[in-house]
């Protein structure tokens, strides 16, 4: 939409009523998704994110749960505030889970730089929980709960985008028998999510991974495959598409096939993004030692020269004047110059 607000001032006055008309419409492809099973394509989809959507229903046959214990994930992995936080919203009575990166890290044996964590406690309750915390933002809000020195992104299974009521309605009507409501709100987040591996929920008090998106296996074969067809999830928010590099750069992995080609189709739908929020993918890129294979995959699809022009026009000169085994310090000198001018 950043487009339109940019080139053509005829959509300036109705932008808020486009940009909803839009969601909407990405909202009924994703839940006739989740419905039907169809893919972007039109066509059936027995999907190999871990269940099988077919004849308008969903089949939790193969939504599965793992022991934690199996991967050697250790209870000292995690620190002692994400206990708290846990042990306090589960002993009010509400569901409350690790998600996301930190359990696809626990998996790996690395360190997660952070734990988030999702809940199905309100906002408002979330924050009546702890002295110290506060609700931010506004079209996806969590809640920042500090424990000592630790700030914990908490998130509610009862935040969800306005537009999606008529869908989530439609699916709660659909849920099948042998699928009990905790499966059905977890499976629910899981579809919202970006990445399979990033789509995984796990309460340590009971040593249980919940996967209902097969991503302990993309974890496992070190692929990075979209929750939903990867066309459709990154025309819903292209910015999944810088997050899947950094998440390939940091970690080494590789991107599943049909995820890789709707990078490659879609990677220019970046320019629509804002400033701010590329600077700080950017900068997220070029972190925790990740910024040489980060600078090698924006390269590959083409977004160096659109993200950082001076340091690519650099890179392409200084390419044709050293030899291939020279190209390591090149990448470090090159990433060097990236804290010294900005893409914009």
């Amino acid at each position: 939409m950043a487009i339109f607000k940019r080139y053509n001032p005829l959509f300036s006055s109705s932008s808020s009523l486009f940009s909803r008309l839009q969601a909407l419409i990405l909202e009924q492809k994703r839940w006739t998704h989740a419905y039907s099973g169809e893919s972007a394509a039109g066509e059936v989809r027995e999907a190999s994110s871990g269940f099988r959507l077919r004849e308008g229903s969903i089949d939790a046959s193969t939504w599965r749960t793992v022991d934690s214990r199996t991967f050697g994930i250790r209870r000292s992995a995690i620190s002692s505030p994400i206990w708290t936080v846990l042990k306090i919203l589960q002993g009010q009575g509400f569901e409350a889970y690790l998600v996301g990166g930190c359990v696809r890290d626990l998996i790996l044996g690395r360190t997660p730089k952070d734990f988030d964590v999702v809940t199905t406690a309100t906002l408002e309750q979330i924050k009546n929980q702890f002295h110290r915390s506060i609700i931010i933002g506004r079209r996806f809000p969590i809640c920042l709960v500090y424990i000592f020195s630790t700030k914990i992104e908490v998130s509610s299974f009862e935040t969800t985008h306005i537009d999606a009521q008529h869908g989530q309605m439609i699916l709660f009507s659909q849920m099948p028998n042998s699928c009990d409501k905790k499966d059905f709100v977890r499976w629910k987040d899981c579809m919202r999510r970006d990445f399979t591996i990033n789509g995984l929920f796990y309460d340590p008090f009971v040593n249980t991974i919940y996967d209902y998106a097969d991503g302990i296996r993309d974890v496992m074969a070190s692929e990075v495959r979209t929750v939903i067809p990867a066309h459709l999830s990154f025309t819903e928010d292209c910015a999944r598409i810088l997050r899947g590099l950094r998440i390939v750069a940091r970690l080494g992995l590789r991107f599943s096939e049909d995820t890789a080609t709707a990078v490659q189709d879609l990677c220019s739908s970046i320019i629509t993004l804002d400033k701010p929020r590329l600077m700080m993918e950017l900068n997220f890129m070029l972190a925790y030692g990740a910024a040489v294979p980060s600078i090698r995959l924006l390269q590959k699809y083409k977004l160096l020269d659109i993200l950082l022009p001076i340091q690519a026009a650099y890179l392409a000169d200084q390419s044709k004047q050293l030899a291939g085994g020279s190209s390591i310090m090149l990448m470090v000198s090159c990433t060097y110059n990236t804290r010294h001018f900005s893409p914009f």
